[in-house]
């Protein structure tokens, strides 16, 4: 296990800022893009990317790494995210109606992206895990749903409004994204306000409440698997040399892998990798940390 609150404490403030990830609290507005842009002139780094577009008037969980940590958004995005919202119903429909026509949501389903969405406008198939009803005020239904990534919630809303008379969303706020939630104490939630605080407080020199909301990118280490490596070969294979078989530290921590992994020496973060079938190359870097 990667000691993150360690590493959170011990690295300098910089190299922090050059690596890491903030769990902002999207209000409703922006867009994603614009509170990416504003953390990144904030903190004067070279890039910041956010893990999952949230339209304008939708709220909650929007991970935002910065520097380098831009580069493991493949390994955050593609996770499963979870949703609370209010959706408002054109007629009045019984509960048992409701939930019925609910439970032929769940699992695969099929849906055509919304016309203004970014991505190609063709079916796909997208998996829901689970979508509940939290409670119900006339027409007005709190929900609770866990989708894969890429399931758009309002569209969800349509088509299941087509069965009962008609449905549109009217608030939406995303609870989770993979490994960062809004209750989490690990990965706490920072609102735009706590961020500018903690920003002023470093620029008077006090950066512990920056550290607080500055999550180190080594996080991954809970999106993949971890393998550690010998000190052996460190300085190569910081220069992208593939893993070799002689390299790997714990050959049964290492047969547990199925595909990619976080590559660590201790608590140094090395690279992700990719299994490979080379004869002694185990794997190759992805994505190395020189």
């Amino acid at each position: 296990m990667i000691d993150l609150e360690k590493i959170r404490k011990q690295k300098p403030i910089k190299e922090l800022l050059a690596f890491s990830i903030i769990n902002i609290d999207k209000p409703t507005g922006p867009t994603s893009f614009t509170v990416d842009t504003y953390i990144k002139r904030a903190l004067s780094v070279n890039k910041t990317s956010h893990f999952g577009t949230l339209d304008p008037m939708v709220t909650g969980v929007l991970p935002i790494a910065l520097g380098r940590a831009c580069r493991l958004n493949e390994y955050f995005m593609h996770r499963n995210k979870t949703y609370v919202g209010i959706m408002r119903l054109h007629d009045e429909v019984p509960r048992e109606k409701l939930e019925e026509e609910l439970k032929k949501f769940i699992g695969k389903i099929t849906q055509l992206p919304p016309v203004r969405s970014r991505v190609k406008r063709q079916e796909r198939i997208r998996e829901v895990m689970s979508f509940d009803i939290i409670e119900i005020d006339g027409k007005d239904v709190l929900f609770k749903t866990e989708v894969q990534a890429g399931t758009y919630i309002r569209k969800l809303i349509h088509d299941l409004g087509l069965a009962i008379g008609g449905a549109h969303m009217l608030e939406l706020r995303r609870t989770q994204a993979g490994i960062f939630s809004e209750n989490s104490k690990e990965f706490p939630l920072t609102t735009l306000y706590d961020f500018d605080k903690a920003l002023e407080e470093y620029k008077n020199h006090n950066d512990k409440p920056l550290r607080k909301i500055l999550i180190p990118a080594e996080v991954v280490s809970l999106a993949i698997p971890v393998v550690q490596v010998k000190s052996g070969n460190l300085r190569q294979l910081l220069t992208g040399k593939p893993l070799f078989k002689t390299d790997i530290a714990d050959k049964e921590e290492f047969a547990k892998v199925k595909d990619k992994f976080a590559a660590f020496f201790q608590e140094q973060f090395i690279g992700c990798y990719k299994l490979s079938t080379e004869g002694d190359i185990v794997a190759r870097a992805e994505f190395v940390f020189n």
